[in-house]
């Protein structure tokens, strides 16, 4: 029970060779994103703002807070693996940043606006990818593995809808 909760829409299945169809549908959430976001969360109240989708999980403004912090360091995640020969991230640890006064705000609108200028540019940049730019990788030392972007499209299109859910459950 705990598991489909934490994974409203199960884990996500690693795809090492995405179909072209497949990184398309991935852009085309990332595009869409930000304005089912805007939908679901629009008018909600701070009593709402603070409701968990499950006991000891985030609060809906957390959540909001963490996808601008996920996908801004994404984002530049690929810029590096365009840019460099399979660069070292930084990782960061998403419980601590979301116990910021910046991350647990109830002031959501922010982060909101920031997701959508982000969304905008981080998938005209990815549409503007060469076939193989597509393969280019960066390297995450925690989990001693390689992302590469063509995997990496389809985990945040996956990170999206994941949270999205989480949202929606926290609402029920």
């Amino acid at each position: 029970m705990i598991e489909k909760l934490k994974y409203p829409i199960g884990k996500f299945q690693w795809i090492e060779n995405p179909s072209q169809i497949q990184l398309e549908k991935a852009l085309e959430v990332l595009a869409s994103f930000p304005y089912e976001l805007d939908e679901i969360i629009s008018g909600l109240s701070e009593k709402n703002l603070l409701k968990q989708y499950r006991q000891g999980g985030w609060t809906i403004a957390q959540v909001v807070h963490h996808l601008a912090d996920s996908h801004m360091h994404c984002y530049l995640r690929m810029k590096h693996a365009v840019l460099e020969d399979k660069p070292i991230i930084k990782d960061y640890t998403e419980a601590e940043w979301a116990k910021t006064k910046d991350g647990s705000s109830t002031e959501i609108s922010f982060s909101l606006d920031l997701l959508k200028a982000l969304h905008k540019r981080w998938v005209y940049f990815l549409n503007g990818l060469k076939n193989e730019e597509w393969k280019r990788s960066y390297y995450h030392p925690e989990r001693v593995k390689y992302y590469p972007l063509n995997t990496t499209v389809l985990l945040y299109a996956w990170h999206c809808k994941h949270h999205l859910a989480h949202i929606q459950k926290a609402l029920q």
